[in-house]
């Protein structure tokens, strides 16, 4: 580093690093911190670029570990970056970029110390290393006051810095670093609570600033504002950060560009695109909305002012005096925000903001199932289930859990049937000239289900699946004829499942000499197969009622689906006598036995499909009102765990690790152990 850039292979000879890593103090005044800062450095492009970094100040840092207990070295740096945070800030309405300059090396400086220490040595120590050589009255301190005010300042750039072309940087390199620091929950399995870093975060005395922060970030993400012109583009034959011909200040300051792309990221198709968009078009944007995940979904059991800012923020538009009734954290462009989620690619950490702001935000909730476009909110997260073998299945489960809250009301079951669709040309599985919101719904829940069955086998997720299917039941309307076949065909293959299942158990106990119920063998085998009859007999049950209650709210509406049901009625047959099934299929045969009879007083040969939809069409005029048995009505409603923290930690984390624009290495990372693995969470509802 120093006045005169360096490349990867010179850093360990870099004479300004080699003092400030070296046993000799530094003073605070000493005219070397100047000329330290003063690099210019593009920042690394890409993970490898991070990687390979990381690699070469390897040396530099191992040797600043051994010393700075002695030199205190890394403590100074933080106090000038404090100087220099201080100074950009005094000067914020002004064009001078060189405040702007030393504030974003001073803060990359500390970001990358930071981080090694946490990787290699962990947050006691290196708390002990921001704070070494600290005067007297500070060492008793209850909070470390380096990284408190260290932290203090990086929100001051964060929320008072005006974001221009040579601030750019700055503001992400400040959210960079908060994130580093948070960190320290990758190398832990303990809780927040018990963090040095999150209790300075938290601080009652110290989070005034979260309302005003967590609207900044919001709007960072929001705005979706692109980096400046080659900012975070390579440059031809530039494959290191650390080059005169890549300085920074020169390429904003002269805008200069490059039309080359070709960032490497370590994934193909759409996600490499995405990936390349995300890192050198909107990074701040991107940047913003992870450390905002991760500051909302940590210390959940105390009180965690990001959270509630987050959960408590009213739309722009919203009345005054009703949205103000109860606490409001700050005023947002709900609808600029909106039109944001729905635009970008849906991410990971997007359904993630989305979820928390359907699930605990009331004023969000409200505006978005009031909009007449909710068809851009939803079709996205149908592709995402309709692509699930390419997406985790934490992704698969949020989005099916944010379904499952839009289908709580029961304006948007109703308006997804009135809003129809045309050329949906990423469902391939058959070709559909016009369909509704609705319809399109069912096919893909009803996809994932079947899929569910096939590879994942999970019962939490066909519980989620099938409580929307539920909770929409009364209010589908015109069901597509395609639609309609597979609902059925959902029944019908679930049913041959059944059958088999019982026949398997039935041939294992005549081998036992034993009953079904009782299974005396006490074979392993045996009581797995009868677990897994109980939970399919829940399953068609559930399927049997949400067919019953479109039969008895939308009847009239629905000739499609009688059609079905009169050409598969032998599917039922053997659940008529079935002690689990039985008062529900009741309902079922009688719809199919008036209708039957319907048809049966035409002239046979005249009936093709569109006499027998028309002679079902008059006959729904004919049908008796209270010829059905009446059964509770539907509605299931989302429950968070009583512990998310185990679910969601690791899972943020996990987006962080894959789609920030920093590295971590991955040897000492506590925090996915098996015993924190996605397989021990189940989201219920």
């Amino acid at each position: 580093m120093g006045a005169t850039p360096s490349r990867y292979e010179d850093l360990s000879k870099n004479t300004y690093l080699e003092r400030f890593c070296g046993k000799e103090p530094i003073p605070l005044d000493d005219q070397f911190w100047s000329r330290f800062l003063s690099y210019n450095m593009r920042p690394p492009l890409t993970r490898n670029d991070q990687i390979e970094l990381d690699s070469r100040l390897d040396l530099c840092c191992q040797k600043l570990l051994v010393n700075n207990q002695v030199t205190g070295n890394i403590g100074s740096l933080i106090q000038v970056s404090l100087a220099k945070v201080t100074e950009l800030l005094s000067t914020a309405d002004s064009d001078n970029i060189m405040p702007a300059w030393q504030t974003y090396n001073a803060l990359f400086a500390v970001r990358c110390i930071l981080k090694y220490l946490i990787e290699t040595v962990g947050e006691e120590e290196m708390v002990k290393h921001t704070e070494s050589q600290l005067s007297e009255e500070h060492v008793n301190s209850l909070l470390p006051v380096r990284l408190q005010s260290f932290f203090e300042s990086l929100v001051e750039v964060i929320v008072d810095v005006p974001l221009c072309e040579f601030t750019y940087l700055v503001h992400l390199e400040a959210i960079n670093c908060l994130l580093v620091l948070l960190s320290v929950q990758l190398f832990s399995q303990t809780p927040a609570e018990y963090s040095t870093v999150y209790r300075i975060i938290m601080n009652e005395e110290l989070s005034g600033h979260a309302p005003v922060m967590v609207c900044t970030l919001l709007n960072n993400f929001a705005e979706q504002a692109h980096a400046p012109p080659g900012l975070l583009t390579p440059q031809p034959g530039s494959s290191i950060v650390f080059s005169i011909a890549a300085g920074l200040w020169n390429v904003i300051t002269m805008g200069m560009g490059s039309s080359l792309k070709n960032v490497q990221v370590g994934h193909g198709g759409n996600m490499e695109d995405i990936e390349r968009k995300r890192d050198t078009e909107t990074p701040l944007a991107s940047q913003s909305l992870l450390l905002l995940l991760v500051l909302t979904n940590h210390w959940t059991a105390s009180h965690n002012p990001y959270r509630d800012a987050l959960f408590t923020f009213t739309n722009i538009e919203d009345d005054c005096e009703i949205s103000c009734e109860e606490h409001c954290s700050f005023k947002f462009n709900v609808d600029k925000l909106y039109r944001t989620i729905c635009k970008i690619p849906n991410t990971d950490e997007v359904t993630l903001l989305l979820y928390m702001l359907l699930h605990r935000n009331p004023s969000v909730k409200q505006h978005i199932m009031k909009r007449p476009d909710i068809q851009l909110l939803v079709i996205p997260i149908l592709r995402i289930l309709y692509n699930a073998p390419e997406n985790t299945s934490h992704h698969i489960y949020m989005s099916l859990i944010i379904l499952l809250i839009l289908s709580e009301d029961e304006t948007f079951n109703k308006r997804v049937h009135d809003t129809m669709l045309k050329g949906v040309t990423w469902y391939t599985e058959r070709s559909i000239s016009e369909i509704s919101l609705g319809g399109l719904l069912i096919l893909v829940v009803i996809r994932t289900i079947q899929y569910n069955m096939l590879k994942m086998r999970d019962r939490y997720l066909h519980t989620n699946c099938l409580a929307a299917l539920a909770n929409m039941s009364s209010q589908f309307r015109s069901l597509h004829p395609y639609v309609s076949q597979r609902l059925i065909s959902l029944f019908e293959t679930l049913a041959k499942k059944h059958a088999k299942l019982e026949a398997t158990i039935r041939g294992q106990s005549s081998n036992t000499s034993t009953t079904v119920n009782i299974a005396s063998n006490g074979s392993a085998a045996n009581s797995d197969l009868i677990q897994d009859l109980t939970v399919l007999e829940e399953v068609l049950r559930m399927v049997l009622e949400i067919i019953n209650s479109t039969l008895t709210h939308q009847l009239a509406h629905n000739p499609n689906l009688i059609y079905t049901l009169l050409y598969k009625k032998d599917i039922f047959q053997p659940f008529r006598t079935h002690s689990a099934f039985q008062d529900i299929v009741q309902n079922i045969d009688s719809v199919i036995n008036f209708f039957s009879q319907k048809l049966e007083q035409k002239e046979q040969s005249q009936l093709g499909v569109s006499q027998v939809l028309a002679t079902i069409q008059q006959g729904t005029s004919q049908w008796p009102k209270d010829r059905l048995r009446k059964f509770p009505e539907l509605k299931f409603k989302y429950v968070e765990e009583e512990q998310p923290e185990e679910f969601f930690i690791p899972y943020v984390w996990s987006v962080v690790c894959q789609s920030a624009l920093l590295h971590w290495s991955a040897e000492n990372i506590k925090l996915f152990l098996p015993s924190q693995s996605e397989q021990t969470t189940i989201i219920v509802c």
